[in-house]
Order: structure tokens, then sequence, then C-alpha cells
């Protein structure tokens, strides 16, 4: 037999129920802030250093449009399920996953040694834009 829960037990429940956890303000606008940085500072290398990869992985017209497109498109596609993993598991779980992708995505773009893998590295990267997003 179970007993009904007394006005204090409830009361209790309630400030439980209605806590809410420490927010960190500060913290959270640098880290968030620092993350959309990096995102920029990515489209303005790619954007800057298109020359140098033209001469360095001797790629052609065709090669450095599709290296521009690549984060477009996969961007593009992938923003809308990203903001809804972001919902089903948790944004700040998902925020560090994708800045976690993002920053070995940017190691293996870096490390490209041919026009080709460098094509191939920003899906990687872009895929984990979205989830880096607040």
């Amino acid at each position: 037999m179970t007993t009904a829960p007394t006005p204090a037990d409830l009361a209790q429940a309630d400030r439980e129920l209605h806590e809410q956890p420490k927010a960190h303000p500060g913290w959270t606008l640098a880290i968030v802030s620092i993350a959309l940085f990096m995102v920029t500072l990515d489209n303005l290398v790619v954007g800057v250093a298109l020359p140098s990869i033209q001469k360095d992985l001797q790629g052609g017209l065709e090669s450095l449009e599709w290296t521009v497109n690549a984060y477009t498109l996969t961007y593009a596609v992938l923003l809308m399920p990203a903001a809804a993993i972001g919902d089903r598991f948790g944004r700040k779980r998902m925020f560090l996953t994708g800045l976690f992708i993002f920053t070995l995505a940017s190691l293996a773009a870096a490390l490209a040694p041919t026009i080709d893998a460098l094509i191939a590295a920003p899906p990687c990267r872009v895929w984990a834009r979205p989830l880096s997003r607040p």
C-alpha cells in the first residue's frame, strides 16, 4: 500500500523540477564565439588559399570549384538534420562532437597530398559545422 505524498514532499518535488542548473554565460559566450570564429576562419582560408591550392596541387578550375562547392553543398544539406540531432541527443554533446570532428577533418585537409583528398576532406569538416553551431 502506498501513502499519499505530503505537502512538503510536493513542494520539494516542485523545487527540484523547476531548479535550473547554474549557468555560466561568460564561458558559454566565449566558447560559442571561438567555435563560430573557427567556422568563419575556415571559409576565409579556403577562399584566400585557392590560388595556392591550384599551384601546389596542380588543380584545374573545376577542382577549385569543387573545393568550394564541397563546403557549400554539404553545409546546406546537413544544417537541418544537425539541428534535429542536437534536439535529440543534446546540444552541448553535439556541439562538442562537432568541434572534435571539425578539428580532425581540418587536420586531414591541411595534410591533403592531392586535390582529390582536399575535395574529400571538407565534407567531413562541413558535416561538423552545423553541429558546432549553437
